[in-house]
């Protein structure tokens, strides 16, 4: 299956506070907030969500098309994903920027605080998908994750007018779009992705219930922290799917691209959206268990093995074949 991921490419700066955000906040005092936190770490990550998806699908054996934009300080980090099986031969290198950068601050509570830096991201717009369609025989199914907003939503539609199936995926970029722009993006899409937030943000910009999302979307898949992800398909089916047991929580930046990456591996390999959750979930307790968003390793015999812990025997020897050794 041809998937092609577009979306942010960036560099993570990474950083802990030893307290928490909530007990420095004064609430009659929000409209002029001015704090510094003095925190104990930094670490800088490869991230940016198009890349943490890419990078999820290879270690679950995919060659996921990468798509978006860089600066030439990209090598290193191309090298890096080309060696984990992602596709950069589409990636849009900027003569005048830099790659994106994404600075986080943590607290205890797993709470964060963070900036984005848009860099060369906003060269991003300038992308299309015909091309890499062109070079590779077709395109099955093209990820809209945050971006450039301009780009996300121009990748919308030229799926709507190439007839490519498409996931509108809009994250942190909610914030940016207006209502006319959510529905630009999200109409027609074979899967809408948020959080139970982003998903309350989304309606309240469009007006939209939950029967007239369905109508423009087929699939809406709600992640819902610890309580798991909800599924609920036009035709009427619905599922809750768990978390994975036994997760150890250590840094949850790029938990969601982790879930995405899993998810649609999963069915690319032909398994249900029961199936898909599972393994979407497996793959953001690994990244929830890691500092850094591509820290981790997809090893196959844990991977089947605690996928038997929390989903059963059965999800295990379903998804057990499509594994690399």
């Amino acid at each position: 299956m041809k998937i092609a991921v577009t979306g942010s490419i960036a560099t993570d700066h990474l950083m802990s506070f030893p307290g928490r955000f909530a007990d420095q906040l004064i609430a009659d005092q929000l409209h002029k907030v001015s704090l510094s936190f003095l925190v104990d770490d930094l670490v800088l990550r490869r991230g940016g969500v198009a890349a943490n998806i890419a990078f999820g699908m290879g270690q679950l054996g995919l060659s996921p098309i990468l798509l978006g934009a860089v600066g030439a300080d990209f090598a290193d980090y191309r090298s890096w994903l080309e060696r984990h099986g992602v596709d950069c031969d589409s990636v849009h290198v900027s003569e005048v920027a830099h790659t994106a950068r994404f600075v986080c601050t943590t607290d205890t509570d797993m709470c964060q605080i963070a900036s984005f830096y848009a860099g060369a991201m906003s060269e991003a717009r300038n992308i299309e998908l015909g091309p890499v369609a062109d070079r590779l025989g077709g395109l099955d199914l093209v990820l809209v994750s945050a971006n450039d907003p301009e780009a996300m939503i121009r990748h919308s539609a030229e799926c709507r007018d190439r007839g490519y199936a498409f996931v509108a995926d809009p994250s942190q970029q909610l914030a940016r779009m207006d209502g006319d722009d959510v529905v630009a993006l999200i109409d027609g899409a074979e899967y809408l992705m948020t959080n139970e937030y982003e998903k309350s943000l989304l309606q309240s910009k469009v007006g939209l219930t939950d029967a007239q999302l369905l109508e423009r979307v087929k699939v809406r898949v709600t992640t819902l922290g610890k309580d798991g992800v909800e599924i609920v398909t036009r035709d009427g089916e619905s599922l809750r799917v768990p978390i994975v047991r036994d997760a150890r929580a250590v840094d949850p930046t790029g938990v969601g691209d982790g879930f995405r990456a899993g998810f649609f591996a999963a069915l690319s390999w032909g398994l249900g959206l029961e199936r898909a959750a599972q393994v979407g979930s497996l793959l953001a307790a690994l990244v929830l268990e890691t500092v850094g968003t591509q820290e981790y390793d997809v090893r196959r015999d844990v991977f089947v093995k605690r996928l038997a812990e929390s989903y059963g025997d059965a999800a295990a020897q379903d998804v057990r074949p499509h594994l690399v050794p």
